[in-house]
Formats: C-alpha cells, structure tokens, sequence
C-alpha cells in the first residue's frame, strides 16, 4: 500500500509516483477490477438497472485514473523506462477489456436489461448509457463463438503493441533529427526570435552555431522564412521520412499490420470493413456518405486550390525564378506573397500574443461567455516544471474544474497539441447513500510553444493562438460537463461531434472584440491596432482552397487505409500516391511518406474519422454564424451552448443536442462562405 497508485486520491499525486510503481500498481487495481466485475455476474438477484448496467459504470474507477495518469505521461514527459513499461502495461489492458467485453456472465445480464428496455422508467441519460454498454459489448465480440473470440483477443493484443511501437518511431526519429547550422548567412531570412531560439536549442546540446529540429516551434519558421532553399529541403525531407527510413524505427510494416488486423477484426465482427465498424456509431453513419461529404468539399475546393497554386508558383518565378513549386517552397512562398497582399505577417503580429497574455485572453473568452474565473494554484502537484494549474470556479465560488496547461516541447513530448483528461466528471452517491455530489474533472491541455528566451517571452504566430484557443474548446468541453455517469460525460461523445467544441473556439481570434482583450504588445502594453485586426480577418480566407484540399487528402488518405480490403497492398507508398491522385499539387517526394508519421490515425483514436474535422467544420462555421447574429459574446446563446452541446456529453444523439441549440439543422453553406469558396 506504499504504491500512491494504489492509495485514495484525488488530485494526481505526481511528485509521489516513480516508475517503478506503474506495473505493479496497474496490475493491482486490474485485480481489483475483476473482483468489482465478479460481484456485478455472481449477485443472486434479479438483473435490474442499478445492479447491473450502473455497477458496471461504476467498476474500475481507481484503475482509469492510474492509466490515465500513466498514458498522459507517455505522450508528454516519456523516457525509455516508461516506453517500456507501457508496452508490458498495453496487452495487459487489452486482456482485461478483452475479459470484460467477452465475458458472457456479465453480457446476458446487460442483454436481459436491453431487452426490457422498453418496459422499463428510465431517462434519456440511463437509456443512452445502457444502449452504449450494450453496443459495447455486441459490437466487441460477445456474440462470437470461443474460437472467434480467441481470435479477436489476439488482435487487439498486437494492435495495442503496434499503435505504442508505431508512435514511439515517430518520436525517436523526431528528436534523431537536427539540422546544426555553423554559418550565420545560412539563417537569412530567419527572424531574430528565431534565430536566438536556434541558437538556445544548440547551447542546450552543447554545440555551436545554432539547430533547428522537426518539432514544429523550431521546422516552420524555418520552413516560412529561410531563404536557404537547400537547407528548406533538407529539413522538409527530414521531416517528411520520419519512420520512413531503412532503420529499426521504419514504420511501413506497422502501418501494413494495423490497417490488415482492423480489417480483419472487422470482418471477425461482420463489418465489411473497419471504416464501415467505426463509422456504424458516429453521426456520418457510414463511408458512403463520408465519402460523398469528402468529394463534395473536393468538388468546390479543388478548382479554388489549383488557383491558389498557380498564382504562387507565378509569384515564386517572378521574385525568384522557381520554375517548379516544390512542396518546401510552399509555406516560404505563401508567407511572402501574403505579405505582399496583406502586408501582415507572424513577425508583425507575435510581440502582440505573449503567451501569458493569450492564456488570459482565453480565460477572459470563458469568463464573458460561461461565467469561468481561473485561479493560478500553484500547489498542485505538476509532473514537469512547465506545467501550470488553476482551479476554476463558477460565478458563487464553487469548484468546476482543475485545469493543467503544458504548452512547451521538451525531447520526452511528443509533438502537437491536445486535450486530456486526469479525472472524469460525474454525479456519485454520498457514503451515506441519501444524497448526490457532483464530482468535478481535472482536464489537461498540452502543447508545443517556443520556449522563453533570455531576451524574449514566449510569443505565439497567430496559428499557435488559434490552436491554443482550439484545445481549450475541448478543454471546456471536458471542464463543464454535468452528466451523472462519466462514460457520457465531456468529450464522450460522437468522435466527429467531439470537434465542435474546439473548432467553434478558434472563431473568436478573429474577433476585434475578443482580440483586444489581451493582444497588447509585450513590450509597450498597446493594444493590437484596429489596422492589424481588419488585416487578420481579411487574410482569414487566404489559400483556404489549398488549406481545404490538404485537410480532404488527409481525411481521403485515411479512408482509403480503413475503408476496404488491405490485404493485397505491398506499399505503403505507392497506395498513399493512389490515394493522394485528386488532390495532389506538388510533386512527388520519393523519399518521404506521410503515412508512416500519421499518428492521428495508427496511434490516436482518428482511424477512419480524420474526416471529423472537416464535418465539425460545418458545424462550427453554422454555430458560430448564430453567435455573430447575436451577437459574440450573447449570454443567452452561451448559456444555450453550454446547456445542450458542452454540458451534455454523449447523454443524447448529437445531431439533436445541435438543433436544440441552433434551432435547425447545420447549414453547410456557412463554411464555404467562410473559407471564400463560394
């Protein structure tokens, strides 16, 4: 019992936790679990609700928070150790899912439930949870036979060591890279931010001259501003052949095994493919109508992009002679040719967003439109030093949520941004058993900004806002979720619902009126001038058909992994070529493949739903026209947000929880208004 793992706790005790006590803590409370499942299938009574389907909702609580404690730290403050141990931990989490969803005592108990479902009082909430514990357990094999079931305990057992492998390649070849420049000449273009950033990641490793990595605060300045096009491409190559190397960490097999094992569980479980598994519980329904979303989008935003490129490819010729856009031509020749249509660009915007004062800019969005007040804590226990906490409070003082911000790179993080959780939200029984407490959650948002250096703040590119204002709109999502089970609570909801949160959020940088809240220079406290805003909204539609046409190639790349037979691809190459045909626009790098770094979908949850950002897209560009009708910072259209799409969780069917916000269904329309394409 010395293990803090295995002691009651409430708030993430970090600073107590070695790695050591993962393994044997984890195994423990999977103990515990099966003891907590035994007692549900060997109750002598009756099956009712609240013995059976509310139980089992309320098994292994204590192990969710030791994994989830765990896997957080894999993905932003991993070392070897810890690598290793997930990959002892992973197959033993799968056994036990496996042990619960196969486990046919317990499935004929939830079944007799499901099946007087109609005769029995139960509420929306209560009909939702036992609808998904059901579909969970048919839609993972419970109606299988033994040897089908032994079959599928197999592959999910290779597919958990084959998703933490395919990530943990990706990493090793992200930090294997570094590009050590010794001439100053070659940084020109470089803007001096940048260049004293270069300069502190060499200090750091103990060289001269300056280095520039693939983690995305050092690659795209460099990509958007080094006039060294041999360097451009080096860097681009790099980035692009992550995992995609003759070496150890080469992730072409990995992909090859997990797209063949989906589909084989698939089939195991009589879908046509996974695609046609996953998509049968999200709001698309199917890959036929993703696909028809896809080509549509394709459709309107193909003729718009091929205009785009065009006209970069000319500029590029007439201020440098490039005869043919390469793809490290793009983000340098984009950035130079919306300085010369805008006269706007990062390095005249960044002393505007400090990052302190986009943190507060942020929490002054959630005051005005939810009532939120955030309190720095700094006695809560953190697992890096980087990490800031806040206790966040409603309007009489009460506790909503625990809030971590982890917003720097560091080499044991993995690249990117994202949302977690440490502790769900969920309305338990008092101990004795006569009244309710509303257990509130501890939500994490993790990033990727430019460190601090000793002569500069850490000051964001307005991409690095939005994606800051992106990941605290699910982090609401998770921070005002009111369900009383947590298996529907936050951002447990239809994976291309869950979007919608965050995507919303990032409208507001747009905004004079959000922007002038905390886009004051860092160094004279002005604010952001009216002239800089007008060019930030009118630059807000620029490449939008390229922007488009790269996110429909990563939703359509993903699709055509998931969406039929992998058995007879050889390589990953050439079927990502194939996949990439209509919405190619530069040409081919040989030496680089984008699918063996695609984390999103061969180690995140994204397999057959990347196209979930493009559908949330609509939703957000519909919703976000109610608030800018009434108003942006309207409190009755915040509260109704808040009371029917972040509150809610996944109690009811989304489409629904949108309408009863909107008042009628998404207008697609509004997105392609947005983006200029129509």
């Amino acid at each position: 019992m010395d293990n803090p793992l295995l002691q009651h706790f409430d708030l993430a005790p970090f600073s107590k936790i070695n790695n050591e006590h993962y393994l044997p803590g984890i195994k423990a409370l999977i103990e515990t679990t099966k003891q907590e499942v035994a007692d549900i299938t060997k109750n002598p009574d009756v099956p009712t609700f609240k013995n059976t389907i509310e139980a089992l909702e309320n098994t292994g609580k204590a192990l969710d928070r030791a994994t989830s404690i765990f896997f957080n730290l894999n993905s932003a403050e991993t070392n070897d150790q810890i690598q290793q141990i997930a990959q002892e931990i992973s197959p033993l989490l799968s056994n036990f899912s496996n042990d619960l969803l196969l486990n046919q005592d317990l499935f004929k108990r939830v079944k007799t439930i499901y099946d007087l479902k109609q005769t029995l009082d139960l509420n929306g909430e209560q009909q939702m949870l036992l609808e998904k514990q059901y579909k969970g357990f048919a839609r993972n094999g419970a109606n299988l036979s033994e040897k089908k079931k032994a079959q599928l305990r197999s592959i999910d057992t290779q597919l958990s060591k084959l998703g933490l492998s395919f990530g943990e390649n990706v990493l090793a070849q992200t930090n294997a890279f570094e590009l050590l420049i010794d001439k100053e000449q070659d940084l020109a273009g470089l803007p001096a931010g940048e260049k004293e950033a270069a300069k502190q990641i060499a200090k750091e490793k103990g060289k001269k001259g300056w280095i520039i990595t693939l983690d995305y605060p050092s690659y795209v300045p460099f990509m958007k501003y080094a006039q060294n096009r041999a360097l451009r491409k080096k860097l681009a190559l790099a980035f692009g052949a992550r995992a995609f190397q003759d070496n150890p960490q080469n992730n072409e097999q990995h992909v090859l095994d997990i797209v063949k094992l989906r589909y084989q569980r698939a089939q195991l479980l009589g879908y046509k493919s996974h695609a046609h598994f996953v998509l049968e519980e999200r709001m698309a329904q199917s890959p036929e109508k993703v696909h028809g979303f896809l080509n549509e989008l394709l459709v309107k935003a193909k003729p718009a992009a091929q205009r785009e490129f065009n006209e970069l490819e000319t500029f590029a010729k007439k201020i440098d002679g490039i005869d043919q856009l390469q793809k490290w031509d793009s983000a340098y020749y984009a950035e130079k040719l919306k300085q010369e249509k805008f006269s706007l660009d990062d390095e005249l915007l960044k002393p505007y967003f400090k990052l302190e004062n986009v943190i507060q800019g942020v929490f002054s969005v959630a005051k005005k439109l939810f009532d939120l007040d955030f309190k720095e804590d700094t006695s809560i226990d953190t697992y890096h030093p980087d990490v800031k906490t806040y206790r966040v409070l409603n309007t009489e003082g009460e506790l909503v949520a625990i809030f971590y911000a982890d917003f720097h790179p560091r080499a044991g993080k993995r690249g990117g941004a994202w949302m977690t959780s440490y502790k769900p939200q969920q309305i338990i029984d008092t101990p004795d058993g006569k009244g309710e407490i509303n257990d509130r959650p501890h939500i994490s948002n993790v990033c990727n900004f430019t460190k601090p250096t000793a002569t500069k703040p850490s000051l964001l590119t307005f991409g690095e806002v939005t994606t800051l204002f992106h990941e605290f709109g699910h982090g609401l999502h998770g921070m005002l979720a009111n369900t009383k089970y947590k298996g529907l609570s936050g951002t447990n909801v239809s994976w291309d619902f869950v979007e919608l949160p965050s995507q919303i959020l990032e409208n507001w940088c747009y905004e004079r009126q959000t922007l002038e809240l905390f886009a004051t220079h860092y160094k004279t406290g002005e604010v952001i001038p009216m002239e800089l805003i007008e060019k930030i909204k009118a630059s807000a539609t620029f490449h939008q058909g390229m922007q488009t046409l790269r996110q429909l190639s990563f939703g359509l790349l993903d699709m055509a992994w998931h969406g039929s037979d992998p058995s007879k691809i050889s390589s990953v190459k050439d079927f990502e070529n194939s996949a990439f045909k209509d919405t190619a626009l530069y040409p081919q790098t040989p030496s680089t493949c984008m699918s063996t770094a695609f984390s999103h979908i061969f180690q995140g949850g994204y397999s057959a739903g990347y196209y979930s950002y493009k559908w949330a897209e609509v939703l957000d560009a519909d919703a976000f026209a109610y608030f800018k009708d009434e108003g942006i910072f309207n409190k009755k259209v915040a509260r109704k947000f808040k009371d029917f799409v972040l509150s809610k969780g996944g109690t009811e069917d989304p489409m629904e929880l949108y309408i009863k916000f909107r008042g009628q269904k998404p207008n697609p329309d509004a997105l392609l208004e947005r983006a200029g394409l129509v």
